[in-house]
This record gives structure tokens, C-alpha cells and sequence, in this order.
């Protein structure tokens, strides 16, 4: 998603300078900070996307790590979201950069650019499909997310089936946790969508002309069979963030979910679903990354001027 050098282009400039985190032989590395060039934002807050990650470890390369920096040029400002690596200054003009409106908070703009992913998504399913009983596969940052954001157009009686004992998308209005147990769950949701990268698993779970949306980024190797969608009269929905899309559309989805949380939930919420770590304590929080250690709050920030 971000350039592999410490130092990132664009169009011909530096977009981006002085990543915190690196990837190392499948290990995260503290870097130091740099200098914030003038014509640039310093990144404050950053940002973990846990199955990114897990993907980018695996994979062993040596690489900044980071999926969504914040930063602002004054406390009047919104935070801007940049797709930069964790803890760098960047250029607030780069295209996939989006503004939260002034006096949201950090964490409110951090699970607001996960419920974003939903606006988008849910906006491609077809209008005859409700929503209400709408099962979700998942119960990580994406799956969040996809739960508010069905809570946010009225729906009721969401199911997420999770491998998680106790996971904090429990506490969404209107949802109700089941555990993975392979061949268990009915074939019979209207509309299921995964956001875990297990299309499989969710496929499993539809019934007769239902809806599959894909919000979550599956593996290269990860299939749904044309003979069960053409029997079973399945409508499959790419729900890819960077899908075509009118212009200005992507920020305006984000608006509207930073501004409905914001007026929706207290911070006190919010706190069951977002933690802010000192970024020191990000190698250790890698480390972690699908071990049952692993923070129970979906969404985890990265502090870079936390002492």
C-alpha cells in the first residue's frame, strides 16, 4: 500500500518521510524519528490493520510497515488520515488521504476509517437485499467496522460468527456472537459478508439467491466456485475500498462515518473497540499479532509522542 523506502514518491516529490516501523526478516524494528520538512504533516498517531500485517510478516521482505497515519497542522484541525506507514510525516495533498472534521477524536477517526470501508461496500449491495439479520464473518478492525455501519442504516439482529472467546465487537448494539464451528452454521443468510479473507467460509453460510460481499482482502489462493453461485443464484459483491466510485465520494464516506460515531458514542465506548499503545511498544505489539496475547480491541493506535 506505501512505498517500501523510508522515504516515499509520488508524482515526482517526497510524499512521505521517517517511517517508525520497519520489517525486518519477519520481525518489526523501531526506526528514529526524523526532522517534519516544512511542507509536510507529522504523523502523530498511526494506525495498525492486523491482517496486513500478518500478510506483510509473513512474506519476510524488508519493508516500512504501516497502514493509515494520523496527523494535523494545529489542535483547530481535523485529523488527516494518510495511507503512509506508521509514524511518518507526510504530504496532506496525496491522493487517499482523508479529513475527519474538527473536534473528532483520534480514536474516533481511527474506527471511522474501518466503518468507511462499509459505506463503500454496503453502498454496492442491491437495494431489494435487507440488511436486517445480516451475518458477518469476522471480528477484527473490518468486521467493526461493517457492524456499525449496519447499525448506523438500521439494521437488527446482526450475527458475526468469530473464532474469538470474548471479541469486543460483542458490545455493537444489535449484535450477537457465534463461534466458528465447521459445518454447523445453516446455509440459509440473505446476506453474509466477509470480512476476514475467508470467502470459503462465508459462502457456506448462504442460502438460496443470497447476497456475498467481499470486504475483506482475501488470500490470491482464496475461491468461491462459479457452479455453487450459479446454483445456488448467489449475487457476489466486490467490496474493495478503491472500486471505482464518483469523485469526491471516498471522502464523503468517510465524513459520514466519522460524524455519526462521533455524535453516536462516547469515548468511553469507543475505548472497548480502539487502544492507543506508545509507539516504542510497537515491535512487542507485532510480536503479538495473532497470538491469543494480542490486544482484545479491534483497533489498535500507535501514540509517537507518547513518553
Amino acid at each position: 500500500m506505501t512505498p517500501s523506502a523510508n522515504t516515499g514518491t509520488g508524482t515526482g516529490h517526497h510524499r512521505y518521510v521517517g517511517a517508525r516501523v520497519r520489517l525486518v526478516a519477519g520481525r518489526a524494528r523501531l526506526q528514529p524519528p526524523v526532522p517534519t520538512p516544512a511542507s509536510m504533516v507529522a504523523g502523530r498517531f498511526s494506525v495498525l490493520s492486523p491482517g496486513t500485517e500478518r500478510r506483510h510478516l509473513a512474506g519476510g521482505a524488508s519493508r516500512d510497515a504501516g497502514y493509515m497515519t494520523l496527523g494535523r497542522g494545529s489542535d483547530a484541525e481535523g485529523w488527516t488520515l494518510a495511507p503512509v506507514p506508521h509514524g511518518a510525516a507526510f504530504d496532506p495533498t496525496l491522493p487517499g488521504a482523508v479529513t475527519a472534521p474538527p473536534g473528532v477524536p483520534a480514536t474516533v477517526a481511527a474506527v471511522a476509517r474501518f466503518q468507511q470501508l462499509a459505506v463503500i461496500g454496503l453502498a454496492r449491495v442491491p437495494p431489494y437485499t435487507t440488511l436486517h439479520g445480516t451475518v458477518i464473518v469476522g471480528s477484527g478492525p473490518v468486521a467493526l467496522g461493517c457492524a456499525l455501519e449496519l447499525l448506523r442504516r438500521g439494521a437488527i439482529g446482526m450475527r458475526v460468527i468469530t473464532t474469538r472467546r470474548h471479541p469486543a465487537i460483542a458490545s455493537v448494539p444489535g449484535v450477537r456472537c457465534a463461534p466458528w464451528l465447521h459445518g454447523t452454521h445453516p446455509g440459509d443468510s440473505g446476506l453474509v459478508i466477509d470480512a476476514a479473507g475467508t470467502p470459503e467460509r462465508a459462502a457456506a453460510l448462504l442460502g438460496p439467491g443470497g447476497t456475498l460481499g467481499l470486504l475483506g482482502t482475501p488470500p490470491r489462493t482464496a475461491a468461491v466456485t462459479a457452479l455453487g453461485a450459479h446454483r445456488g443464484g448467489w449475487t457476489v459483491i466486490g467490496m474493495h475500498e478503491l472500486a471505482p466510485a464518483p469523485p469526491g465520494y471516498y471522502q464523503d464516506a468517510y465524513t459520514t462515518a466519522a460524524t455519526w460515531l462521533a455524535e453516536r458514542f462516547t469515548p468511553g465506548q469507543l475505548s472497548a473497540w480502539c487502544r492507543i499503545v506508545p509507539g516504542a511498544e510497537a515491535p512487542e505489539i507485532y510480536r503479538l499479532l495473532g497470538s491469543p496475547g494480542r490486544p482484545a480491541e479491534p483497533v489498535i493506535l500507535f501514540d509517537w509522542e507518547a513518553r
